[in-house]
This record gives structure tokens, sequence and C-alpha cells, in this order.
């Protein structure tokens, strides 16, 4: 039996048994009513106070309901969120954040959502009849500016009213598009000599083509020229991959550059190619100090700038390496050739992958067109500048700027490098 009613009845039959009792010793029914009132209060003074306990006990164990957010609290929730984000009451925008105002002008505050998003597929969703009380993302283009592509997140709230939350998405866009180009222009690269060397096999095989001995040797001379593009293709590939696998690992051993200049110099002197002969080391000042660096890639930065320097540079002309300090505090790497220039025009994507002026001259003096974008990338790991200069008919120069090593912790390579896509000033190209 519960706590309530039992209660109850105990006072109930105590109030019962003393009516009785008043009437066995006086024998007068007015006292015997008198104390059956006063048992019958009782009993409901009793029902009361127990019913309010029960009340209270039941109440303090429930949470108590939310409290709506201020006007002021809701505009400092969304002005706290880094995307643009709006509130839609029944077609109209009621909150919308900082972000938001900018992205899509001041004026879109308290008007309708039209006005703010011109894309028949969100205000199908935002406006009208239509409206959607699901969650619901779809992606818009136009946004800002003409090239920029947004996700749209819409999530129903309370009464009517619709969270919808932008996503700037150009920048995952722009990366699929490079990483597309890359795969598709890689595969081009390997596609055209490989498809060569079939050709020139199916005709070696045949019994007439393939008896002659000079057109064997000739063929065989392509096909190793061929098979050598290839290589040395797949060798920039594996390069490019490991610099950028150590990009965010700042090198930090001292490097002497005039060692390492006149190594790589001495290399290119005693190759085959005649054109190592021009290669000129400008006397380096005794007062050089080491950069902070990694020497197997700088000496490939080195490389890369000679053998370009080398292949489209004038013939029987000189190619000058010099390197000093700068007023700044930065070491600077130059290397100039005499050559027909490049056009201004092409400045700024010299450092982009397989980018060439003239492809057919760059296959055939044996590039890859990745040469340029393994320095840019050697650059930014080290934290440095890359300018590129050239003036149409005299010549080009490419200047590297590296911070001098000093003892201490190295500063770590983040994604926010120095030597990032060129820029072209007139003739000057500055990847930093």
């Amino acid at each position: 039996m519960p706590r309530i009613d039992r209660s109850i009845w105990i006072l109930f039959l105590s109030g019962t048994a003393a009516s009785a009792t008043v009437y066995a010793l006086t024998t007068s029914w007015e006292a015997t009513f008198a104390t059956a009132v006063a048992g019958l209060f009782g009993v409901a003074m009793l029902f009361d106070a127990l019913e309010r306990r029960a009340a209270f006990m039941f109440t303090r164990g429930q949470p108590e309901p939310a409290k709506r957010p201020t006007e002021n609290e809701l505009d400092t929730l969304l002005d706290a969120l880094p995307h643009p984000c709006l509130i839609v009451h029944r077609g109209r925008i009621e909150h919308c954040n900082d972000a938001a105002l900018a992205l899509l002008g001041r004026h879109i505050a308290g008007q309708d959502v039209r006005l703010a998003l011109r894309h028949p597929a969100a205000i199908d969703l935002l406006a009208g009849p239509r409206a959607t009380r699901e969650p619901a993302r779809i992606e818009i283009v136009g946004l800002g500016t003409a090239q920029q592509s947004w996700e749209v997140d819409i999530q129903p709230i309370r009464e009517d009213r619709l969270l919808v939350l932008l996503f700037d998405q150009s920048g995952r866009q722009a990366t699929e598009r490079m990483r597309v180009d890359f795969v598709a222009n890689a595969s081009h690269e390997l596609r055209t000599p490989l498809a060569g060397i079939l050709g020139f096999i199916e005709t070696l095989r045949d019994p007439v083509a393939g008896a002659d001995q000079a057109t064997r040797e000739r063929f065989l001379t392509i096909m190793d020229g061929e098979a050598r593009r290839m290589q040395r293709l797949v060798d920039d590939l594996m390069s490019l991959s490991r610099i950028e696998a150590d990009k965010y690992r700042a090198p930090d051993q001292p490097v002497t550059l005039a060692p390492l200049i006149e190594e790589v110099a001495s290399v290119f002197r005693q190759g085959q190619n005649k054109r190592g002969q021009d290669v000129v080391v400008v006397p380096l000042p005794p007062d050089l100090p080491a950069v902070r660096g990694d020497r197997a890639q700088l000496s490939q930065l080195l490389h890369n700038l000679i053998s370009n320097a080398l292949k489209y540079g004038t013939p029987g002309t000189a190619v000058t390496v010099a390197a000093r300090p700068l007023e700044s505090g930065m070491v600077e790497i130059k290397v100039v050739d005499q050559g027909d220039g490049i056009q201004p025009a092409h400045l700024p994507r010299l450092t982009e992958r397989f980018y060439r002026v003239d492809s057919s001259r760059s296959r055939a003096m044996g590039g890859t067109g990745l040469g340029l974008a393994i320095v840019k990338h050697i650059v930014q790991r080290h934290g440095g500048l890359l300018h590129l200069d050239s003036t149409v008919g005299v010549g080009t120069t490419v200047r590297v700027e590296l911070p001098p090593f000093a003892a201490g912790p190295a500063v770590p390579a983040d994604g926010r490098s120095l030597a990032g896509p060129a820029k072209s000033e007139d003739n000057v190209t500055k990847a930093q």
C-alpha cells in the first residue's frame, strides 16, 4: 500500500476511534460530531501536505526547460562561426553573421533570401511552399566570384526556421583539378616515348626492314634516347615526391656553398656534353656564410638550374654561377645564361609541372618539364625566395635566396612557404 494511502487510513481510523471513545465517555452526540469533524479536517490537512511533498519531489528531479537564446546571444554565436551563416524564416533572412554579410552584401539582413542566393536549387529549398523540412546539401557556383564553388548545408531548426551554412569548396576543387591535370600530363609524357619504342620494335621485327644494319642502328639509337627520357621523367617524379614528403620538415644542417658549387660545375665540365665547358663559376667571397639546408637537395637545385641554362643558352656563350651574401641577411645563388630569353607572359607559369615555353624544343633537348618545379619545392622547403628575371634576346637570370645557418632550432617548414607560385612583374618573376 502506498505511503500516502496508509497515512490517511491510519488518521481516519484514529479519528473514528476517538469519536467512539468520546461518545462512550460523554454519551453526547454534539461532542462526538465535533471530534469526527476534527478528525476529517486532520485527514484533509495530512493529504494536502503529503500531496505537496510528492509534487515537489517529482518536479525536483525534472530538468529545467531550456531557455531560448536572446537576439544578442544568437548574433554572437553566429559571428563566432568562420563560415558564412544565415537563419532563414519563411523565406526571409532573420539573422546572418559577418562572414555572410562580407560575401553576399550588407543589404541582405532582413531581406528575402532570393536576393542573397540567386540560385534556383537553393531558392526552392529555402523559400516558397516547397521549402525543405529535412536536412539538405547542394553545391552552387557564382557566389563571390564566378569561379568560386560553395557547398550549401541546410538544417531545419525550431518554428519553420532554417540554418544555412556555406562552405567554400574552391580550394578543394582546384586541388582536384591539379591532381587530374598532373596525372594526365604525366601519362602523356610517358605514353609518347613508349609509343615510339613500341613502333620501332614492331619495325625491327619485320624480316625486311629489321635486316638492314643501318636501319637497326638508327632505330636502336632512337629507342635508347626515348627509354632514357622515360627514365629521366620517372627519376624527376620520384625526386619531386621525396621533396614534397619532406615539405614540413625543415633542413637543419649547415651547407657550405663554395665547394658545393664547384662540385656541381665540375660534373658538367667532365660530362660528355661539350656545353659543360661553358660553365663559369665567379670567384666567391671568402665571407660567404653557410646556409641551413639539405646538401643533396641543394646540389639538385644547382644541377637543374645549370642544366636549364646550358640547354636554352646560346651555344658557345658562358653560363655564369655566382653566390654572395645580401644586406637582408640571406645568401644569394645566381645562375645567368645568354640566350633567347623568355616572354613575360610565360614567366608566372615556369614553375608549374610540365609547363614548357617551347614543348618540341624542350623534349628534343631531353627536358621533362619538371626541373623548375623541383627547384621551387626545394626553395619552399628551405624557406627561401626564387626570382626569375628574363629579357628577350638577352638571356635569363635565376636567383635563389636562402637563409644562413645559425645555431639553434630550425624554423618549421610549414605550408606557408616563401617559394610559392611565380608572380610576374614586367620581366621579373618572384616565387615567394
